[in-house]
């Protein structure tokens, strides 16, 4: 890490070029000043070829050549933007090469998964953080923090919606990989009520729905949800693959309540709607790189060898209450969930805002969810 550390640059290689990875990521490392894309991992050769050019990439690896990519000398990172049935394996690889991981969520698809994953960064002493983009966006931590000030009094209730309309064939369908609402876009509301409750819920009920579509063989249309805080806090929402665009949050306490409008986007304006005692402001956040955030957040831990949140534990959190809400359909009943205590959480003081990029990217061989982003 000695020369890494003289540029006071990390050197990434992202693994996995899907869409999201093509429209936000990979554009992001323009948008650091400690970050910097060294390396393209993929098996498709269009993709790397096409990629590398156009990003001035000169190390490119198939899936076959992983370990090769681990062990070059080149990198000190990867970024992982897999499907989710492949996280656990390729954070355990790198790990264990010494190399740090910042992995997309859902952490993984069983809470065994996430555990080895927090295993092998802790045997190797690398940093292993979990893609929550909005522990680091402005509308969000500003939420934490009215809520924590108790603006709105105390917060009794959370509720949520946010769907979208996912194409046939789109890797989010498919069971194998990990798929399904919850675990997909549900996990935004989960994530969202514990950080803005502050606490970890303590029983779980959840039902699913589909109206027998094609699409929907493998996995859920839609899901509701209820999780119940301590203090008699209960959080509710609902996500869907089958809907209209809708992304918001509001949180209600005993003096009022705060509406998030576009809560989870990764691009774009966030709004604010804080009512109190019957009088609601407005305001505006503007759109911000939420990529670009990650990248310099996770790449300053590493080079101040600082702790990070959101950890491994945030993610293993997620993923027991999302097994636990599954088990809760399956049987029909409210099931208990036993989380990690957590000792750091989301505040203002991590807010990290880079200028968006203007430019959409041209997609290789990748495709939004809705079939446009």
């Amino acid at each position: 890490m000695t020369a890494t550390n003289k540029k006071n640059k990390i050197r990434y290689a992202v693994v996995g070029l899907g869409w999201f990875a093509q429209e936000a990521a990979l554009p992001a490392f323009a948008n650091t000043d400690n970050s910097e894309l060294v390396a393209l991992v993929s098996d498709d050769p269009t993709k790397l070829e096409e990629l590398s050019k156009k990003y001035g990439i000169q190390h490119t690896y198939s899936y076959d050549e992983y370990e090769d990519c681990l062990t070059s000398g080149e990198i000190d990172a990867v970024y992982i933007a897999l499907p989710n049935n492949l996280h656990c394996d390729y954070t355990v690889r790198a790990a264990n090469q010494s190399i740090h991981v910042l992995c997309e969520k859902p952490m993984a698809v069983t809470e065994l998964e996430c555990e080895a994953m927090i295993k092998a960064a802790l045997d190797n002493g690398v940093k292993l953080m979990i893609a929550y983009r909005l522990h680091l966006e402005p509308a969000n931590l500003q939420a934490v923090e009215i809520v924590r000030a108790q603006q709105i009094g105390e917060p009794r209730v959370f509720n949520s919606v946010f769907t979208q309309q996912v194409e046939e064939g789109n890797i989010r369908l498919r069971d194998i990989t990990g798929g399904g609402t919850i675990y997909d876009i549900g996990i935004y509301c989960i994530n969202a009520a514990r950080y803005l409750f502050q606490d970890e819920p303590t029983e779980v009920f959840a039902v699913a729905a589909s109206k027998g579509e094609q699409r929907f063989n493998e996995v859920e249309e839609m899901a509701s949800v209820i999780l119940h805080f301590p203090n008699e806090r209960l959080a509710t929402f609902t996500c869907s693959f089958g809907a209209a665009k809708v992304s918001t949050y509001q949180i209600v306490g005993t003096k009022g309540d705060l509406r998030v409008e576009s809560a989870y986007t990764w691009h774009g304006q966030l709004k604010h709607y804080l009512t109190i005692d019957g009088e609601t402001q407005e305001r505006t956040f503007e759109s911000h790189d939420q990529i670009a955030a990650e990248f310099t957040y996770f790449s300053d831990c590493i080079l101040q060898d600082k702790d990070l949140e959101p950890s491994g534990t945030e993610g293993l959190n997620d993923v027991r209450i999302i097994q636990a809400l599954y088990q809760s359909i399956e049987i029909g009943q409210p099931v208990q969930v036993y989380t990690k205590e957590r000792s750091q959480r989301p505040t203002s003081d991590q807010t990290i805002e880079h200028p968006s990029n203007q430019e959409k990217p041209e997609l290789i061989h990748a495709a939004a969810p809705s079939g446009n982003s």
